[in-house]
């Protein structure tokens, strides 16, 4: 099987982009020569786009001051990304999966409160939904959430513990179990523990279960993000296809400056625009570009030949907010660690 080409190579004068699975330190201080050095603590799938968008950036940052930046860039599941930060991990600003791994990140005193309502949509640049990910063919029949409880399917998803692509997951199969059984929670919870008693591997990030299941070929189903499994489909034409259940999610990666650090490093003001321009619309194409669904909502009619924008989705509030669901379904002992048997 070919490898999937997840990190394409990028050159620009004076800019570094270092796409890490682990946690990474940067420093905001100026060079010598003027250079200043930036770090983005960012979740897995979002390798691709921020390899393009810094080299957009550092264009604009060029343009505007004259000045070179070195943009420095950290990847991995979106609550280990969260703890590297909380532990010392120097991040100008973290671009992750979910707004429960930002609060995290706040409650360590290392983001100021107020963070969600900073920038446009509760800080939301870019969204995204989950789907399936089956093989040609999809010899299993898998079209929506009661088929992955079938006998003898094997299905690829994230830890919930480590990934916040993985919460959206779960809360997307939760919500379809709520529709289903009008609230019954006991049967709700039963139709979910079948689904997880089909796992057959919980990587620790998104990217790693693409990566279990496209490159090697585990698992008969891909419960992926959107961006991923339109990605895979643009690596692998033939041999894979999408398929998007009857009720999905409304999957809102979160944006938030590092003031701490930021603070520190003599960056705020750089921070600030650095999140800002993603809501510029040559950003907002580039997102659609990658397969994140832009949050100008013209610049994403723009692109209703990649998206399906027709699905139905339930959205954070559904479940109370971010701070409430983490509460419910994936702190210690909670829903999940009940259903998983951890």
């Amino acid at each position: 099987m070919r490898k999937i080409n997840l990190i394409r190579k990028t050159t620009v004068a004076a800019l570094t982009v270092a796409c890490l699975a682990t946690s990474l330190t940067g420093c905001g201080n100026k060079k010598d020569d003027g250079t200043v050095t930036f770090t983005n603590v960012s979740y897995d799938p979002t390798r691709e786009f921020y390899a393009a968008y810094n080299e957009m950036f550092a264009a604009h940052y060029k343009e505007e001051t004259g000045n070179d930046i070195e943009l420095v860039q950290s990847h991995g599941g979106s609550g280990s990304q969260a703890r590297s930060v909380i532990e010392g991990n120097d991040a100008d600003v973290v671009t992750l999966a979910l707004a429960h791994d930002v609060t995290a990140i706040e409650n360590a005193g290392l983001i100021n409160a107020g963070w969600l309502d900073e920038f446009d949509r509760n800080s939301s640049p870019y969204t995204s939904t989950i789907v399936f990910l089956v093989h040609s063919g999809n010899e299993k029949g898998i079209q929506d959430w009661q088929d992955l409880t079938k006998e003898g399917v094997e299905i690829i998803t994230p830890d919930p513990k480590s990934s916040g692509g993985a919460c959206w997951n779960f809360l997307a199969a939760w919500y379809y179990a709520k529709m289903q059984f009008d609230g019954d929670e006991a049967k709700m919870k039963e139709f979910v523990s079948k689904i997880y008693d089909n796992v057959l591997v919980m990587d620790s990030g998104a990217r790693g279960a693409t990566t279990t299941f496209v490159e090697n070929g585990q698992g008969d189903v891909l419960i992926a993000w959107e961006n991923e499994a339109l990605l895979t489909l643009k690596e692998y034409p033939d041999e894979y296809e999408l398929i998007t259940p009857s009720v999905s999610i409304l999957a809102e990666p979160s944006v938030a400056i590092v003031d701490e650090n930021a603070d520190k490093n003599g960056t705020q003001e750089l921070a600030k625009e650095y999140l800002e321009f993603l809501y510029t619309p040559e950003a907002q194409r580039l997102a659609g570009e990658h397969y994140y669904r832009p949050s100008d909502e013209t610049i994403l009619n723009e692109f209703a030949d990649t998206f399906d924008l027709t699905v139905n989705m339930c959205t954070i509030d559904d479940f109370g907010g971010w701070d409430q669901a983490y509460e419910d379904f994936f702190a210690d002992d909670a829903i999940f660690d009940e259903i998983y048997g951890n």
